[in-house]
């Protein structure tokens, strides 16, 4: 009897149809006499498409989950998010707003100044509501007793003496709403998750465990030290600088997780809190490697990890209830327009005196005001997959350090919502500087999506930032980058049998379609682009001009930006500097064409 030899299998044909043609070859040549029926009204038929459609099926699936365990092809947003975290991307969840407020109180007056003991200081945590409902919360003390703070007669007696006086003070404010959520702890559980129940929340605030003990966030559980920023009551300094920077040892320690879905985890470490207490910290002489037979050692010999058993990644809290602050956004909108953050829905006064009396301070409650003088802005909108897989590339080249141009960038889009946020960035060299002198363009986007200038504190929260990161010798100055308006002019040729209307029509959304995304830095602008777009329609005939235009005016930036001068002699392009970009601001009505 003839043996029968292993049948070749051919693994290139993964779709249905190969599948199916494959397994009738295969049995028409290894069972031609147990099989004839082709037929395709056939029960084998119906086997062989069976079988066909499990393979395609288990073939497609195959390549789909390969392709999500990889950054450039992963479709699903939450596997993008878990690959950028190994690349060392934090997804940042919700976003906030930041910005200057100006704070007013009337304050009693006695002997023609002030009275010293009722002027109070407007403590942080204060909230506030905008008129378009956003919430805000004040990040900092506001002290009315400053040397810089504004004050004017508010009112006078019949002798034209003041009765009381007017003070204005400044104070950072920051978009989202306080909450406190109380989660019971159980038995130990190493690396223990806490899922908090809040959606869009932005930062948490505080954690205390039950025997009041705090838990500091860190980027990484093996992070044992934060920087903390101490009120400077003593100094004679303490009015220019009221911080003072101080380190300190956390081994009460957690981080935060976002989620796609908006939520928000804590994890915390591998040790126990009654571990903590107990044991006593290594002798340093311990972490040595004992090295038999020989008669010496080098610094190699020494074991770090052995000093990092005190806490063990840090140390889950005790059984009982966990007490936990954080901020969330209520609107998915942040930004406030000028003189629209108008009223303290709950101020936190203080006073330096304990001899004021409660009617005083009601009085003074009753009377303070605020306004923002400039709009606050920042990125409104979450990022979205493709903004995350470029983001986590890059944080993975910066590796938390700027040396390149992209290093830079990647900082920019990573600082913390908490310190505001800008829409476009980029930098360069400063040509005029024989040293290492960096120029940071940034900007933002006001209420309506448009771009804008970023406000003060934005512009200093990303210095602070960035000096964390940067080189030593690099210098870096932060500058608000031009936002040229444009509008768009065309004229096309019809077809025949079109209306001009709907030919127009036709025209203006694909040019809207095109540009309804914002430009980037220093990205010249391709008329040749407009001409093929237009072109490429079936209701355009021919496009026979096509005129770039600045935009200025009312509702516009005005940078001055000449667009004449920046056209090439050809007219193809239009070149822009690295310091500026190209923005068509109104889609409605900056683009505009006629059919001839």
């Amino acid at each position: 009897m003839a043996v029968k030899k292993n049948p070749p299998i051919k693994y290139t044909g993964r779709d249905f149809e190969k599948i199916k043609e494959d397994l009738v070859n295969y049995a028409k040549v290894y069972y031609p006499e147990t099989y004839k029926d082709f037929n395709k009204a056939s029960f084998g038929a119906l086997i062989f498409d069976m079988v066909a459609y499990v393979g395609d099926v288990l073939s497609f699936y195959l390549d789909y989950q390969v392709n999500e365990t990889f950054i450039d092809t992963a479709v699903e947003t939450k596997n993008i998010i878990k690959l950028a975290k190994q690349m060392g991307f934090k997804y940042p969840g919700s976003f906030s707003t930041s910005g200057i407020c100006a704070f007013y109180v009337e304050v009693p007056a006695s002997s023609g100044t002030p009275v010293t003991a009722q002027i109070p200081t407007l403590n942080k945590g204060t909230t506030l509501i905008s008129q378009g409902g956003v919430n805000f919360i004040l990040n900092e003390d506001v002290d009315f007793n400053n040397s810089d703070v504004e004050v004017v007669v508010a009112e006078v007696d019949t002798d034209g003496q003041p009765t009381s006086f007017a003070m204005k003070a400044y104070g950072e404010v920051i978009s989202g709403k306080t909450e406190t959520e109380v989660v019971t702890i159980g038995a130990y559980e190493k690396f223990k998750k806490v899922a908090l129940a809040a959606d869009n929340i932005v930062e948490v605030i505080s954690v205390h465990d039950v025997e009041g003990n705090e838990y500091f966030e860190v980027e990484h559980l093996s992070q044992n030290t934060i920087y903390k920023s101490i009120r400077n009551r003593t100094s004679a300094e303490s009015e220019r600088t009221p911080y003072i920077l101080r380190e300190m040892i956390v081994p009460r320690r957690f981080v935060v997780e976002h989620t796609v879905n908006g939520d928000t985890i804590l994890q915390f470490g591998h040790g126990s809190a009654e571990e903590l207490k107990n044991k006593k910290f290594p002798d340093p002489s311990s972490a040595i490697i004992q090295l038999h037979g020989k008669d010496y050692f080098t610094d190699e010999s020494f074991d770090p990890a052995t000093l990092m058993k005190t806490d063990k990644f840090g140390v889950v809290p005790p059984s009982g209830d966990l007490t936990i602050v954080y901020r969330v956004n209520t609107t998915n909108d942040v930004n406030a327009p000028v003189n629209s953050v108008t009223t303290v829905s709950s101020p936190i006064l203080s006073f330096k005196s304990s001899d004021v009396s409660d009617s005083a301070k009601a009085s003074i409650a009753s009377s303070l005001e605020s306004d923002n003088e400039e709009p606050i802005l920042g990125k409104s909108e979450t990022i979205d997959a493709d903004e995350i897989r470029t983001r986590a590339l890059d944080a993975y080249a910066a590796q938390n350090r700027a040396v390149t141009k992209q290093d830079y960038l990647s900082l920019v889009y990573r600082m913390p919502a908490k310190f505001g946020s800008v829409k476009r960035a980029n930098i360069s060299q400063d040509a005029d500087s024989i040293k290492r002198n960096l120029n940071l363009y940034v900007v933002s986007e006001n209420v309506d999506g448009s771009l804008t200038k970023a406000n003060a504190t934005t512009k200093e929260n990303l210095r602070t930032w960035i000096n964390k990161y940067r080189m030593i010798n690099d210098t870096v100055d932060i500058l608000d980058g031009k936002v040229a308006n444009i509008g768009i002019e065309f004229e096309i040729i019809g077809a025949i049998d079109k209306s001009q209307t709907e030919v127009l029509t036709k025209a203006v959304e694909a040019i809207r379609d095109e540009y309804d995304q914002k430009f980037m830095f220093g990205v010249p602008f391709y008329i040749s682009d407009i001409y093929r777009i237009l072109n490429d329609l079936p209701e355009v005939v021919d496009t026979t001009n096509v005129k770039i235009v600045s935009k200025e005016g009312t509702g516009y930036e005005n940078s001055g930006f000449n667009v004449a001068a920046n056209l090439t002699e050809d007219k193809r392009f239009l070149v822009v500097p690295e310091d500026t970009v190209l923005e068509i601001r109104y889609l409605e009505k900056d683009i505009i064409g006629v059919v001839v």
